[in-house]
C-alpha cells in the first residue's frame, strides 16, 4: 500500500506573503507626489518640472554609477532613487541653480545611502540630509525664494525688473510682517516657498492615497501634524498657519514615514511623530532659522533605534537579558 502521508515543510516565520515589493511601493509614492508637482508647475512655471526631472535623473545616475564602481547589483529598478530625487527637489527653491541641486543629489545617494550599504542600511532619510547639506553649504540660494509666476510677471511688467524674489510665510512671520498669507492661500499653495511644500491640499491628497494603498501608516503623519497644531496653539500661534506653512505636510507624509529610518511599531511611530512635532515647533519658536522640519526629522531618525528598542513587543517565555525567567 502506497504511503499516503504528505510531507510537511516547516520554515521560519513570517509566513505572510505580500505581493507588494519595493518598486511597487516606490511607484505609489511617486504617484502620490504628482498632485504637489502639478501645483508647483502651475504656481512657479515649467522650471518646477525641470528641477524635479533633473534631481530624479541625477539620483538615478549616481545610484547606478556608485554601485557599478563598487561592483554591486544594479538597484535603480526599485525606484527608490527616483523618490529621493523628487522629494529633494520638492525641498528646494524653484530658482536654485541646477548644479547646486545635483550636488545635493550626490550627497543624498552616494554619501548617505550607498556608502552605508544602499537601501535599508541608511541611518537617515537621504533627501533630508541632502537638503540640510545644501542649506549649510549654499545658505543664500537655499533661502532666496521665487514668488509665483503670475505675481512675478506682474511685478516685472510694472517695475521693469528682470526677476522677483520674496519671503516665505514663516520668514514673514519671523520678521514680524504686518500682513501674512491667508489660511486658504496656505492650504491651496499660492504662496512662496520650496516648490513641493507650498500646497497642503495637494500633499494631503497624496497622503490619503498612500494610506488607502496601505503604503504608509497614518500614525506618524497624524501624530506629527497634531503635535505641531497643539503646540502652536499653546505658544499663541495660529495652528492652521503652522501646519500649512513650511515643510510640515511634506515632511510628515513623505519624509518622516520612510520605512528605513522610522520605527517599526505603532507605539514607536506615534512617539516618533510627536518628537518630530516638538522639535519642529521648538526650532520655529526659539531658533534663528524659521523652519525646523528637516532638522526635527533628522534628530528623530537618529533616535529611531532607541525608540524601536523600548517599544518592541516582549516575547513570552523569553528570560530577561542578564536574569532568569520570572
Amino acid at each position: 500500500m502506497a504511503d499516503k502521508h504528505t510531507n510537511l515543510i516547516v520554515s521560519s516565520a513570517p509566513h505572510v506573503c505580500n505581493p507588494a515589493d519595493t518598486a511597487t511601493i516606490m511607484r505609489d509614492v511617486v504617484i502620490a507626489l504628482i498632485p504637489a508637482l502639478a501645483v508647483a508647475i502651475y504656481v512657479f512655471g515649467f522650471r518646477a518640472l525641470l528641477m524635479t526631472a533633473v534631481c530624479a535623473a541625477a539620483c538615478v545616475f549616481f545610484e547606478w554609477a556608485v554601485r557599478k564602481i563598487m561592483g554591486r547589483e544594479n538597484t535603480i529598478g526599485d525606484w527608490s532613487a527616483v523618490v529621493t530625487g523628487v522629494i529633494l527637489a520638492f525641498n528646494l527653491p524653484v530658482n536654485m541653480p541646477i548644479w547646486m541641486a545635483v550636488i545635493g543629489c550626490f550627497i543624498a545617494i552616494v554619501v548617505v545611502k550607498q556608502i552605508f550599504g544602499g537601501l535599508g542600511q541608511n541611518f537617515a532619510n537621504p533627501a533630508i540630509v541632502g537638503r540640510i547639506a545644501l542649506f549649510i553649504g549654499f545658505a543664500t540660494p537655499m533661502t532666496t525664494w521665487a514668488v509665483t509666476e503670475k505675481m512675478s510677471q506682474a511685478i516685472i511688467n510694472n517695475a521693469g525688473v528682470d526677476a522677483v524674489t520674496g519671503a516665505t510665510p514663516l520668514a514673514m512671520l519671523n520678521a514680524g510682517a504686518a500682513e501674512l498669507p491667508s489660511n486658504l492661500e496656505m492650504f491651496l499653495g499660492t504662496i512662496n516657498g520650496s516648490m513641493g511644500e507650498i500646497s497642503a491640499c495637494a500633499l494631503l491628497i497624496g497622503g490619503i492615497y498612500l494610506v488607502v494603498r496601505k503604503v504608509i501608516s497614518p500614525a506618524i503623519p497624524v501624530s506629527f501634524i497634531a503635535t505641531v497644531a497643539v503646540l502652536a496653539a499653546v505658544m499663541g500661534y495660529d495652528p492652521i498657519f503652522q501646519v500649512c506653512a513650511g515643510g510640515v505636510m511634506l515632511g510628515a507624509i513623505f519624509m518622516a514615514t520612510d520605512y528605513v529610518t522610522s520605527p517599526i511599531t505603532t507605539k514607536g511611530r506615534i512617539i516618533f511623530g510627536i518628537g518630530c512635532g516638538i522639535f519642529t515647533m521648538l526650532i520655529r519658536a526659539f531658533a534663528s532659522y524659521p523652519e525646523g522640519v528637516s532638522f526635527a526629522i533628522l534628530l528623530m531618525n537618529i533616535l529611531t533605534p532607541h525608540i524601536d528598542s523600548i517599544t518592541r513587543s516582549k516575547l513570552n517565555g523569553v528570560p530577561k537579558k542578564g536574569g532568569a525567567e520570572k
